[in-house]
């Protein structure tokens, strides 16, 4: 039944099966079917909705949490570098400054 190359869906397709769901009172599964589209797809993209309304799992990050989750520990990394660099730079110009 499913095939092996995944579909991509757009975010405003995403959001409106989502909305399906609130308003609808219907399951995550009759949504589903009535989209053509995996009750799987649906249910993971539901419940990461949820999570970034706040209303997931305690622990759960929320999308903009973990983007600046990814930020931060970028900015880590390249400051974590620049005081490895500024140790160089002062460890040789304290030789310098001894001749």
């Amino acid at each position: 039944m499913g095939s092996k190359y995944t579909k991509r869906y757009t975010e405003e397709f995403k959001r409106d099966a989502i909305a399906l769901v609130d308003s609808s009172g219907k399951t995550v599964t009759a949504v589903a079917r009535e989209l053509g589209i995996s009750s799987e797809s649906l249910r993971g993209w539901y419940r990461r909705a949820k999570t970034d309304r706040g209303e997931g799992g305690s622990g759960e990050l929320t999308s903009v949490e973990r983007e600046e989750l990814k930020r931060l520990r970028k900015e880590v990394r390249e400051q974590q570098q620049t005081i490895e660099i500024l140790k160089k730079a002062t460890a040789f110009f304290v030789k310098e400054n001894d001749r």
